[in-house]
């Protein structure tokens, strides 16, 4: 064979390794649910592209094998037809030349961009021929996949283009960047990645802020709580709070309303679920589906009760705070009021509330703005309770809650005063601000607010019970 027909021979391999490029970088891009829709559609070529999506490893590596097949059989050639008119050496040289600048330009980045630029046409065009190509050459396929996979690391080739959450995630950012998603869609794909990473204790309803009744209590009473509370679900202790004996339902009170004085709570109640309170929130959601239960009871890893969840608390860490009928209460996590005082909430989180005033606020024993009142404050906070701690004055709001417990639901916080300040301030005989408390008693807020969910009230009761 001459040296020109060898020529020929490598340019026109040169295209057709490009062709491959490009239905390679189409079958890397395509998504399965948009070639669903091309069929619903009847487009043509659908039908075919949807049988190479749900084998695409299989295609991916025979596109990549026919690609590397058309590079290197051109370079060959190339380098057969300089040897005829240059010596071996220089044939040799000009060939790696050419042949690296040539894949790079004619068979790398172009085809490779419009690959991605037009998936679904490259995609759709090229299912006939790949289906008519795999036919002859799968055996070679799958036995390079095999030997591929035995000697790579790892679990060998993955089908798709994301290798990690991490990547899935990026895209994620840059569809939301792009337009593709707005913010908000953005947040509840990432909050998607995160119930496994949460635990349920980071969302449940704590131990003192529970509503509970007793086992021998009256079917009347425990609606009379219901109506009161909000809640439909009411946990049932029997000697005290960690001894939770069965729920009750407000549905299944409904039907004593004409004669609940004589029905006893523990005779309608049904079995709790206890669930570890580090489970991860995936996993409880998936639990709580299964099991068609929309509460269930957190236990620590003593055995005692942490808290409680609902399936709500768990969707609202996906799509964010939801509100009812029973919600106008509902406190907010941080309330500006201007001149550098917030008014939190006594469940916001210390390190949230350093963030506020740009400050670490490192506190081992305690985890919200509640626990910091108490902690310095050395005793159970009452509305009212001031103290001054890590350079920011604190000062307890609340009143009694659905069982008339007077509680500290949101703690009004500013930057203290530094000693300079204090002392002009004495000195004009003004009231110096110390460390030590005050308890006021402002007037109680109404009963019967619901309490759920992260934004809540203060962790402290005084041991009431509801009659």
């Amino acid at each position: 064979m001459n040296s020109l027909v060898l020529l020929i021979l490598a340019v026109l391999l040169v295209p057709v390794g490009g062709v491959f490029a490009a239905v390679d970088a189409s079958l890397a891009t395509i998504s399965p649910a948009r070639v669903e829709d091309l069929v619903r559609a009847d487009r043509g070529g659908a039908r075919r592209l949807s049988r190479i999506v749900v084998d695409r490893p299989r295609y991916v590596n025979l596109v990549v094998l026919l690609r590397l097949a058309c590079e290197i059989t051109a370079t060959v050639l190339l380098a057969a037809a300089l040897s005829d008119w240059l010596s071996t050496g220089w044939a040799l040289v000009l060939t790696a030349v050419v042949m690296v600048l040539v894949d790079y330009m004619v068979i790398g980045v172009g085809p490779r961009t419009l690959g991605r630029q037009h998936a679904y046409s490259i995609a759709l065009g090229a299912a006939l021929p790949l289906q008519a190509i795999g036919s002859l050459l799968g055996p070679v396929s799958r036995l390079l996949i095999l030997i591929g996979n035995a000697i790579t690391p790892g679990k060998g080739f993955r089908n798709g283009p994301f290798a990690s959450e991490v990547e899935l995630r990026e895209v994620v950012d840059m569809a939301q960047q792009s337009g593709v998603v707005d913010s908000d869609e953005r947040r509840m794909i990432q909050s998607v990645f995160e119930l496994g990473d949460t635990a349920a204790r980071a969302v449940m309803v704590p131990r003192t802020e529970m509503v509970w009744i007793e086992e021998d209590k009256t079917a009347a009473q425990a609606m009379s709580l219901a109506v009161r509370s909000g809640h439909s679900r009411i946990p049932v202790i029997g000697e005290n709070v960690d001894d939770i004996v069965g729920v009750v339902y407000l549905k299944d009170l409904v039907p004593y309303a004409d004669r609940g004085k004589k029905v006893r709570v523990r005779e309608v109640m049904r079995p709790p679920v206890f669930v570890p309170d580090s489970k991860p929130l995936d996993a409880l959601l998936d639990e709580m589906q299964r099991r068609r239960i929309h509460m269930a009871l957190l236990v620590d890893e003593y055995g005692g009760i942490a808290g409680l969840v609902t399936i709500e608390d768990v969707l609202e860490e996906i799509v964010g705070e939801i509100a009812d009928e029973y919600d106008t209460d509902e406190i907010a996590p941080v309330e500006e009021l201007g001149g550098g005082k917030y008014r939190v909430s006594a469940r916001l989180s210390v390190e949230d509330l350093g963030e506020l005033f740009g400050m670490a606020i490192d506190e081992e024993d305690v985890d919200t703005v509640g626990g910091l009142l108490a902690h310095a404050l050395g005793r159970v906070p009452l509305p009212g309770s001031k103290v001054v701690a890590h350079g920011l004055q604190l000062r307890g709001e609340g009143g009694a809650d659905a069982r008339g417990r007077v509680r500290v639901h949101t703690v009004v916080v500013k930057r203290a005063p530094d000693k300079s300040d204090t002392e002009k301030s004495e000195a004009e005989g003004g009231k110096p601000v110390t460390a030590e408390t005050t308890d006021e008693h402002p007037p109680t807020a109404t009963a019967g607010s619901k309490r759920k969910g992260r934004n809540g009230f203060a962790e402290y009761e005084d041991g009431e019970s509801d009659d």
